[in-house]
């Protein structure tokens, strides 16, 4: 039996394929294939071209929720619509899930962590995605294959999953707030997504790129001396990633619990749901 719980390569997941068949219970793989400036071109690609067997996950219908004040671009669904979304796919408490996207695992990550939260362990992300899949030669198909419906009642730990207000006060704390969109956005030098420029005070800023050696996750041992530098003694239980929606935050979350160390934070709203009351401090430039 596969227990993957954060990441795994192209060549080990292909030698599991025959687990991915929709007959069975063992394997479910989703395409998180998605770009933010076309919203239909993952699912797209997905209908082309796919890892045998995977099924499509689109991030802003499959993994996230309906807007509300504060929530941000990305809102975190409900456990009820989540597990219908896990049911409607096959997927059981005790079945291994692989998601991927296009190469980086940003989006591929949402999911992950999505899943983690809701306790459930042996979900893990294809390391290099689609891209290292497709550039090994390894097999793809175009089938929308048909699941088995289940039930999937679950309940996500809502103490890892923060609000601004959460956020504030733990940052006040001495807890680290860690900013994985790019330096220049975090700076407030561009703002090209949300309707104002910086980060929240108290911020640090690690890009979720520098988690990525040539396409793929840096070795557990390199990220775990990495986040440790910026971890400054704290448990990783003290640390809270977030982004422009709580998306790209996913794979800070992904990359320290592949480096040994899980208990991190989301701040689901991230900087998108921060801005949303206009009371709260902004900050730019680097510190």
């Amino acid at each position: 039996m596969t227990a993957w719980t954060t990441l795994v390569d192209a060549e080990t997941l292909a030698s599991h394929l025959h687990e991915a068949d929709p007959k069975q219970a063992d394997l479910r793989i989703f395409d998180c294939r998605f770009a933010l400036n076309d919203t239909t071109a993952g699912e797209r690609a997905w209908a082309e071209a796919h890892l045998p067997g995977a099924r499509y996950a689109h991030l802003d219908r499959d993994l996230s929720g309906p807007h509300a004040p504060g929530a941000g671009r990305h809102p975190w669904p409900s456990a009820v619509a989540f597990g219908d979304w896990l049911g409607r796919n096959g997927v059981t408490p005790n079945i291994q899930v692989v998601a991927y996207d296009a190469g980086d695992g940003a989006f591929a990550a949402r999911l992950w962590w999505m899943l983690r939260v809701a306790g459930h362990a042996r979900v893990a992300v294809l390391d290099g995605g689609f891209a290292r899949w497709t550039a090994l030669g390894l097999p793809t198909d175009a089938d929308a294959s048909d699941v088995a419906a289940t039930s999937y009642p679950l309940r996500f730990d809502d103490a890892r999953l923060l609000d601004a207000d959460a956020v504030a006060a733990r940052v006040a704390a001495g807890d680290l707030l860690l900013d994985a969109r790019g330096g220049e956005r975090f700076r407030g030098e561009v703002e090209p997504i949300d309707r104002v420029a910086g980060h929240v005070p108290g911020a640090i800023n690690r890009p979720y790129p520098l988690n990525l050696e040539d396409g793929r996750f840096k070795p557990a041992s390199r990220l775990a001396e990495e986040f440790g530098a910026l971890l400054s003694g704290r448990p990783a239980s003290q640390v809270i990633a977030m982004c422009g929606s709580g998306v790209t935050a996913c794979h800070h979350l992904l990359a320290m619990a592949h480096a040994g160390l899980p208990g991190a934070s989301l701040f689901t709203g991230s900087w998108s749901g921060w801005i949303d009351d206009p009371a709260r401090a902004i900050a730019t430039g680097a510190d």
